[in-house]
């Protein structure tokens, strides 16, 4: 792999990255420096042709284009041919410059970084607009496509409670005894669908405005680097797509500033509200709507208990006690919620 990037050195260690569930990363030592090496996951059989290929590319020309504005991001690094992808038997690979810098969850934050926190993510969006509008839509010569987005139906929801239920009651034919974790998913799945039988008739329409853009599509502490009170990267783009551009800014606040027991700090929520709202250009309509549709992905979404249920993957189970807890939360608080964002 490093022989494609004559510049970069020797390699003198490498090293696996244990932060986030998704992604293979590693820190590469050599000669002359610290690099990171990414592994795109289940990009296989690669060549130049494939849309996939094509989706990457178009990732690191996005963080191009971002950091000439200015943008905290680390683009990847072009090899002796001019690629930034290397495909190595059915694995693709991108090396980047490694960045020293920490993670920073929102309980971390004072209301004046939470204020540039919502500045960096409306930065994003405006940057976005400008870097990959019309030449790089995923549909159209003519810009990018307005996809449809539709909100859950509840009665696929109801569906999947019930095949939850009966895997976390031992139904299911699991060999493990039930824990403390099964007993918890019971009781907040019971407590959801009540919920939703309650809130069924709230399910939002499909966005019908022109309010949909780019964005970077996982927006949350794993994805920002820190060096003191400042953001100094933003990675992982594999996500980049067109969506509604609020909702991310309110998922991501969902993300950030949600405390253990599953509430929000509206303070920081606030001033990081006002800040996305100017950075971005955004109404206090469009974030209206944004936090109705959050909301509702919210109370219709179990992923963690696909994963620990259906794909006997626990490495997201820590999240679920604050997630869970948010969902029952948010429903009580939403007059409340939708205030801090659009006040």
């Amino acid at each position: 792999m490093l022989r494609r990037y004559p510049e970069v050195g020797e390699p003198l260690a490498c090293e696996p990255i244990t932060k986030g569930l998704l992604n293979h990363g590693y820190r590469v030592s050599t000669t002359r420096g610290a690099y990171f090496l990414k592994h795109h996951l289940d990009k296989k059989h690669l060549d130049d042709t494939t849309g996939e290929r094509a989706a990457i590319v178009r990732q690191h020309r996005a963080t191009q284009r971002l950091q000439s504005l200015g943008v905290p991001v680390v683009p990847p690094l072009t090899d002796a041919r001019g690629d930034t992808v290397a495909v190595i038997g059915e694995r693709c690979y991108a090396l980047h410059p490694w960045v020293d810098g920490l993670h920073r969850v929102g309980a971390e934050l004072t209301l004046a970084q939470s204020r540039r926190l919502g500045t960096l993510l409306g930065t994003v969006h405006t940057g976005l607009e400008q870097v990959m509008a019309p030449r790089d839509g995923p549909g159209s010569a003519s810009g990018p496509a307005r996809p449809v987005h539709r909100s859950p139906d509840p009665a696929d929801t109801f569906a999947l409670i019930d095949d939850l239920l009966a895997a976390a009651r031992g139904q299911g034919g699991r060999d493990t005894p039930r824990d403390a974790f099964d007993e918890l998913a019971v009781h907040r799945l019971v407590e959801r669908r009540a919920l939703l039988e309650q809130h069924a008739h709230r399910r939002p329409p499909a966005p019908d405005g022109p309010a949909t853009g780019w964005v970077h599509g996982d927006f949350h502490p794993l994805n920002l680097l820190y060096r003191g009170a400042d953001p100094v990267a933003i990675v992982d783009w594999d996500r980049l797509d067109v969506q509604p551009r609020a909702e991310e800014a309110v998922r991501a606040a969902a993300i950030f500033f949600v405390r253990p027991a599953g509430e929000l700090d509206l303070a920081k929520v606030r001033a990081y509200a006002r800040a996305y709202r100017r950075a971005a250009g955004a109404g206090t309509a469009e974030l209206a709507a944004a936090v109705h549709r959050v909301w509702w992905e919210r109370l219709n979404d179990f992923w963690i208990l696909r994963w620990r249920y259906r794909l006997d993957d626990r490495r997201a189970d820590p999240q679920f006690p604050a997630v869970s807890a948010l969902a029952v939360w948010w429903t009580r608080a939403y007059e409340e919620v939708c205030a801090a964002f659009t006040e």
